[in-house]
Protein backbone atom coordinates (compact mmCIF):
# COMPACT_ATOMS: atom_id res chain seq x y z
CA UNK A 1 0.00 0.00 0.00
CA UNK A 2 1.33 3.32 -1.09
CA UNK A 3 0.33 6.72 0.55
CA UNK A 4 -0.06 9.50 -1.86
CA UNK A 5 0.11 13.18 -0.37
CA UNK A 6 -1.24 16.10 -2.09
CA UNK A 7 -1.67 19.18 -1.41
CA UNK A 8 -5.09 21.28 -1.51
CA UNK A 9 -4.71 24.13 -3.04
CA UNK A 10 -7.81 25.81 -4.91
CA UNK A 11 -10.36 23.29 -4.09
CA UNK A 12 -11.17 20.19 -2.48
CA UNK A 13 -10.30 16.93 -3.91
CA UNK A 14 -13.43 16.03 -6.26
CA UNK A 15 -14.14 12.62 -4.54
CA UNK A 16 -14.06 14.66 -1.22
CA UNK A 17 -17.81 13.84 -1.34
CA UNK A 18 -17.46 10.19 -0.32
CA UNK A 19 -14.96 11.40 2.72
CA UNK A 20 -17.68 13.52 3.94
CA UNK A 21 -20.28 11.29 4.35
CA UNK A 22 -17.93 8.75 5.69
CA UNK A 23 -17.69 10.93 8.34
CA UNK A 24 -21.38 11.90 8.72
CA UNK A 25 -22.24 8.42 9.11
CA UNK A 26 -19.52 8.22 11.87
CA UNK A 27 -21.62 10.57 13.95
CA UNK A 28 -18.63 13.91 12.62
CA UNK A 29 -18.86 16.61 11.33
CA UNK A 30 -15.48 17.99 10.83
CA UNK A 31 -15.08 17.41 6.86
CA UNK A 32 -18.76 19.04 6.41
CA UNK A 33 -17.13 22.24 8.40
CA UNK A 34 -13.77 21.87 6.39
CA UNK A 35 -15.95 22.34 3.27
CA UNK A 36 -17.79 25.47 4.53
CA UNK A 37 -14.26 26.94 5.66
CA UNK A 38 -12.34 26.33 2.65
CA UNK A 39 -14.96 27.38 0.56
CA UNK A 40 -15.60 30.69 2.34
CA UNK A 41 -11.99 31.59 3.65
CA UNK A 42 -9.20 29.35 2.13
CA UNK A 43 -6.43 31.49 3.18
CA UNK A 44 -7.13 30.62 7.05
CA UNK A 45 -5.33 27.41 5.93
CA UNK A 46 -1.57 27.61 6.06
CA UNK A 47 -1.49 23.88 4.64
CA UNK A 48 -4.55 21.10 3.50
CA UNK A 49 -3.61 17.83 2.69
CA UNK A 50 -4.95 14.97 1.07
CA UNK A 51 -3.78 11.39 1.31
CA UNK A 52 -4.48 8.74 -1.37
CA UNK A 53 -4.32 5.15 -1.42
CA UNK A 54 -4.93 3.29 -4.33
CA UNK A 55 -6.27 6.24 -6.26
CA UNK A 56 -8.43 6.90 -3.63
CA UNK A 57 -9.14 9.59 -1.33
CA UNK A 58 -8.10 7.77 2.49
CA UNK A 59 -7.97 11.26 4.45
CA UNK A 60 -7.51 14.91 4.61
CA UNK A 61 -5.79 17.34 7.62
CA UNK A 62 -5.43 20.74 7.32
CA UNK A 63 -3.69 23.16 9.88
CA UNK A 64 -4.27 26.82 10.64
CA UNK A 65 -3.51 29.23 12.95
CA UNK A 66 -4.01 28.57 16.56
CA UNK A 67 -7.71 30.27 16.71
CA UNK A 68 -7.84 30.68 20.88
CA UNK A 69 -4.89 33.43 21.94
CA UNK A 70 -1.92 32.44 23.50
CA UNK A 71 1.45 33.64 25.68
CA UNK A 72 3.14 32.43 22.18
CA UNK A 73 2.49 31.94 18.59
CA UNK A 74 1.00 28.31 17.84
CA UNK A 75 -0.84 26.98 15.05
CA UNK A 76 -3.87 24.35 15.49
CA UNK A 77 -3.44 20.70 13.34
CA UNK A 78 -7.66 20.55 12.82
CA UNK A 79 -9.73 18.79 10.35
CA UNK A 80 -8.11 15.34 10.70
CA UNK A 81 -10.12 12.73 9.33
CA UNK A 82 -9.38 9.00 7.63
CA UNK A 83 -12.06 7.47 5.83
CA UNK A 84 -13.17 4.42 7.97
CA UNK A 85 -11.68 1.75 5.14
CA UNK A 86 -8.01 3.17 5.10
CA UNK A 87 -7.92 3.41 9.73
CA UNK A 88 -5.05 1.79 10.91
CA UNK A 89 -2.88 1.70 7.88
CA UNK A 90 -0.77 4.81 9.27
CA UNK A 91 -2.79 7.38 6.83
CA UNK A 92 -3.26 9.64 9.61
CA UNK A 93 0.41 9.54 10.87
CA UNK A 94 1.32 10.25 7.46
CA UNK A 95 -0.88 13.31 7.06
CA UNK A 96 0.38 13.93 10.27
CA UNK A 97 3.88 14.30 9.83
CA UNK A 98 3.42 16.22 6.60
CA UNK A 99 1.78 19.17 8.55
CA UNK A 100 4.10 19.40 10.73
CA UNK A 101 7.17 19.99 8.53
CA UNK A 102 4.84 22.94 7.59
CA UNK A 103 5.24 25.20 10.74
CA UNK A 104 9.30 24.15 11.07
CA UNK A 105 11.07 27.18 12.32
CA UNK A 106 7.96 29.60 12.32
CA UNK A 107 6.08 28.71 15.37
CA UNK A 108 6.49 26.75 18.92
CA UNK A 109 3.72 24.67 19.63
CA UNK A 110 1.07 23.10 17.61
CA UNK A 111 -1.94 22.27 19.20
CA UNK A 112 -4.87 20.00 18.52
CA UNK A 113 -8.19 19.15 20.01
CA UNK A 114 -9.28 16.07 20.82
CA UNK A 115 -12.79 15.03 20.32
CA UNK A 116 -12.81 11.89 21.76
CA UNK A 117 -11.11 9.18 24.25
CA UNK A 118 -9.83 7.37 21.02
CA UNK A 119 -8.30 10.47 19.51
CA UNK A 120 -7.00 11.88 22.53
CA UNK A 121 -4.77 8.07 22.54
CA UNK A 122 -3.77 8.68 19.08
CA UNK A 123 -2.46 12.05 19.76
CA UNK A 124 -0.34 10.95 22.26
CA UNK A 125 0.90 7.99 20.61
CA UNK A 126 2.49 10.49 18.09
CA UNK A 127 4.16 12.31 20.27
CA UNK A 128 1.73 15.23 21.51
CA UNK A 129 1.16 16.04 24.95
CA UNK A 130 -2.10 16.37 26.72
CA UNK A 131 -2.50 19.74 28.64
CA UNK A 132 -5.17 21.07 30.65
CA UNK A 133 -6.77 24.83 31.21
CA UNK A 134 -5.85 25.83 27.23
CA UNK A 135 -8.20 25.98 24.45
CA UNK A 136 -7.09 22.81 22.87
CA UNK A 137 -6.62 19.47 24.98
CA UNK A 138 -3.04 18.56 23.25
CA UNK A 139 0.51 20.12 22.47
CA UNK A 140 3.79 19.28 20.48
CA UNK A 141 6.77 21.44 21.07
CA UNK A 142 8.75 21.85 17.80
CA UNK A 143 12.72 22.64 17.89
CA UNK A 144 12.55 26.14 17.83
CA UNK A 145 14.65 27.72 14.52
Amino acid sequence: MTIVLEPVDDQLPIDFHQLELDARAGGHANMTRLSAEFAEAPSMFHRVIAAHVDGVLAGIGAITDEPVPSTQPAWRMRRLYVHRDFRRRRVARTIVADLLRAPAGEIEIVTVHAGSDDAARFWEAIGFDAVAGQGWSHQRRLRSA
